[in-house]
């Protein structure tokens, strides 16, 4: 089923907006401007939004502006508003268990305690969503406090740890033409496959 709702996950406001948890948004956000395309606020739903044009359909956009944890409250309404099925809705959400430049997509699974993942699985009254999991890393490891992994994404991540996030970021925009154009399995082996650093002291090439 072709997707029709790419979903960012993050905390609204600007103490939030540089903080870990925020990286479902910041792809999203730049989704929206490589297609020139407005996030607007739409109270009925709780969220900024955008029509997306392709080559299946409509597609929506949506950055709820409820916290994390009611995430749910926006994607179920629009979903339901819109006879949207959970298989043809994209969640993209900042992911503890992958490392800073890590990056997957997948359909299903649990929560992981992610509480946004939790609100809309409750929403929706089903797991079966598509995730775009974008790498933050861990505090220390998994004996973490569920405070410390609190303070851990409420808080912006280091200079170089940004970096690894953007370049993913960048790879994860770069798939969306497949992902539109409902061939999720290429874009998966693209998104995948890790791109190969340069050989040590071969020319640089300009494209």
């Amino acid at each position: 089923m072709p997707i029709k709702l790419i979903v960012g996950l993050g905390n609204p406001g600007k103490k939030y907006e540089s903080t870990r948890h925020n990286a479902g948004f910041w792809l999203v956000e730049q989704l929206a401007a490589q297609r020139r395309l407005t996030l607007r606020k739409e109270p009925k739903f709780q969220a900024l939004m955008a029509r997306l044009d392709t080559v299946a359909g409509n597609a929506w956009l949506l950055l709820p502006q409820t916290w994390m944890n009611e995430s749910g409250t926006s994607v179920g309404a629009l979903a339901h508003f819109h006879k949207i099925a959970a298989d043809e809705i994209l969640v993209v959400h900042d992911e503890l268990d992958l490392p800073p430049g890590g990056v997957k997509i997948k359909q299903g699974g649990g929560h992981a305690g992610h509480n946004g993942l939790r609100d809309i699985i409750e929403k929706l009254g089903t797991p079966g969503f598509w995730r775009l999991r974008i790498g933050i890393g861990h505090p220390r490891d998994a004996s973490a406090s569920e405070q410390e992994v609190a303070d851990f994404v409420l808080h912006p991540p280091h200079k170089e740890e940004r970096a690894l996030i953007d370049a993913v970021i960048e790879r994860g925009i770069a798939v969306f033409e497949l992902i539109l154009a409902d061939n999720m399995a290429a874009a998966m082996h693209k998104l995948h496959t890790k791109p190969r650093p340069p050989a040590s002291g071969s020319p640089t090439q300009v494209a």
